[in-house]
């Protein structure tokens, strides 16, 4: 399932987080992240109970943006244990995503 996350609920959502937790920064006039949008929510879908899955829009967040470095999107964040593990940047097919996000899922 994907969670909506933002400046209000963001840090909450992390600390709770009992898996791998992928977060997607995007914005709704980004092309790229417009592309990717159906691609993670199918792959947050299919890897329920593997890792987590949120999503943060610059426009309603841009201080979690500015938080953890992001300046170019869309970018893929993944936290364990509220720390950026690793992050993707940029439009990738589904198979690298799921690749990127199964390399640190239990």
């Amino acid at each position: 399932m994907l969670k909506t996350l933002n400046n209000d609920n963001f840090d909450a959502e992390l600390d709770q987080a009992s898996h791998v937790y992928a977060v997607r920064f995007w914005a709704q006039w980004c092309g790229p992240c417009r592309v990717m949008a159906p691609i993670f929510n199918t792959i947050a879908d299919d890897m329920q109970g593997k890792a987590q899955f949120g999503e943060v829009d610059l426009d309603k967040s841009p201080d979690l943006a500015a938080r953890y470095g992001v300046q170019s999107i869309p970018t893929v964040l993944l936290f364990k244990e509220g720390m950026v593990i690793d992050r993707l940047i940029g439009a990738v097919p589904k198979q690298s995503l799921v690749n990127f996000v199964s390399q640190h899922a239990a």
